[in-house]
């Protein structure tokens, strides 16, 4: 089925939680003059990730225009996206991390522009990545917001992982899972990038913690599968309370059911 009826206009759907964030222990006000600079902008849903709509649909160009931090994938499930300090990074499932062209093309990314909100530090022993997502979803203010999400030390075990380019017809996500490289690093002084994403969101990005990972060579990185986070890390938040989505208005995802639920395999894949 032909889906060019779109004729290329952006469909967007914009979720706007409060014009000044309001929740216990925090308040956040969000001057006029601010408006957009609190906003994840994602592109398309994780759902429809997970059921092989892979083609890229909007430029890394674009979304530099949306923000400077931030994570995703690329056209065809080729590697991980990092995006930090207004760079786009490729991780690829060789090992190797490549500087990504303003040219190239994402089917599923979330960006904002980071600006510490909130520091908290994490406990005086070291934590793998369920430990850290444990402990850290409980301290912060409200687990209904979104948060970016930012830490930067020297990591005891980093373990990322990267899929392939994939072919049509597209596998799942689960599917090509299967193809994806992990690598280990020990002792990899880096930084973590990505986003605290609260459950009611299912559906449209994964919940919880969604973390990539970038050494300061910029020549490791990808999706963190696990790591050891120090003992008394300083782990930086932006809450970030406005929400924009950026729907492919081309390829496989307008018919797509995403009517499922899926996030028991997305748990599965995630970690």
């Amino acid at each position: 089925m032909d889906y060019k009826f779109f004729l290329g206009i952006g469909v967007a759907v914009a979720i706007v939680f409060a014009g000044a964030a309001v929740y216990t222990g925090f308040v956040k006000h969000i001057p006029a003059e601010s408006a957009g600079q609190d906003t994840l902008y994602q592109v398309s849903t994780i759902d429809a990730l997970m059921q092989g709509v892979y083609d890229g649909d909007v430029t890394v160009a674009e979304i530099k225009k949306h923000g400077n931090f931030g994570i995703g994938t690329f056209d065809r499930l080729d590697g991980e996206m990092i995006v930090l300090d207004a760079r786009v990074w490729q991780a690829k499932a060789d090992g190797t991390v490549l500087p990504a062209a303003d040219n190239q093309t994402t089917p599923f990314a979330t960006v904002t522009n980071f600006d510490t909100d909130i520091r908290q530090t994490t406990t005086d022993s070291a934590m793998n990545f369920s430990g850290f997502a444990t402990t850290m979803a409980a301290q912060i203010p409200s687990q209904n917001m979104i948060y970016a999400v930012k830490i930067h030390g020297t990591f005891p075990s980093v373990t990322v992982r990267a899929i392939p380019a994939q072919e049509p017809p597209y596998p799942t996500l689960t599917e090509a899972a299967k193809t994806q490289g992990v690598h280990t690093y020990t002792n990899v002084t880096g930084t973590v990038v990505g986003f605290y994403t609260p459950t009611f969101l299912k559906g449209l990005n994964a919940q919880g913690y969604h973390l990539h990972f970038l050494a300061d060579d910029h020549l490791r990185g990808g999706h963190i599968l696990d790591l050891v986070v120090p003992p008394e890390s300083i782990v930086e938040y932006d809450v970030t309370p406005e929400f924009t989505m950026a729907l492919p208005t081309s390829g496989a995802f307008a018919g797509t059911n995403l009517t499922a639920d899926m996030s028991a395999a997305l748990a599965a894949v995630e970690q």
